[in-house]
């Protein structure tokens, strides 16, 4: 696994819940260092331990853990790059949504050796509704997209019902409703960062 993954993990422990608490993940899941290495590759088992000692550790379900870091990925301040990415996906939310099948493409733009979830949205039954298919190397992936979207929704202004929607041949699923395309102003976002030009 990629180590900005992993050191995502660790950012949202710190970051959210204080060194003490990662120093406890740390000595459960056995890591014999004291933080990850963005630019570095671990094995899946490490990930997975990481998380797991996580979980034990803050007494929390899986998905809700995973749900809150995907919302963490995308509103914490510190990760605004992340946020930028994700934004020139569309001007609206709902182009937004029909440029996910690129995101992997466009992650590895900009990290090459990245795994990204291979993601792919399908129109649903209903108008505004869809599916969206996604397919990663550890499980859960549909809940931390969960928080993830929510968040987005939220950035863009829309009103979205978002649920999980079950798993089937490796991959998991996310039910889309977007019921509102503007229901609120949303968060700034302009193509050119300001300082840069």
């Amino acid at each position: 696994m990629h180590g900005l993954i992993n050191r995502a993990l660790q950012g949202f422990l710190v970051d959210m819940h204080g060194a003490k608490i990662w120093a406890e993940v740390r000595s459960q899941a056995n890591l014999p260092f004291d933080e990850f290495e963005t630019m570095l590759s671990y094995d899946h088992g490490l990930t997975r331990d990481t998380f797991d000692a996580a979980c034990a550790v803050l007494h929390r379900d899986p998905d809700s853990l995973l749900e809150d870091i995907g919302t963490y990925l995308v509103t914490y301040n510190n990760l605004e790059p992340l946020r930028r990415l994700l934004r020139f996906g569309g001007a609206t939310f709902l182009d937004f949504l029909y440029s996910l099948d690129e995101l992997a493409d466009r992650g590895r733009l900009a990290m090459p050796d990245i795994e990204m979830p291979r993601l792919n949205l399908q129109q649903a039954e209903g108008l505004g509704s869809f599916r969206l298919r996604a397919e990663w190397e550890l499980p859960g992936i549909a809940a931390l997209l969960l928080g993830s979207l929510r968040a987005m929704a939220d950035d863009y202004g829309a009103l979205v019902f978002l649920s999980l929607d079950g798993a089937e041949k490796g991959a998991e699923y996310l039910r889309i409703d977007l019921l509102d395309a503007q229901f609120s102003a949303g968060r700034q976002f302009n193509l050119a960062q300001s300082g840069l030009i």
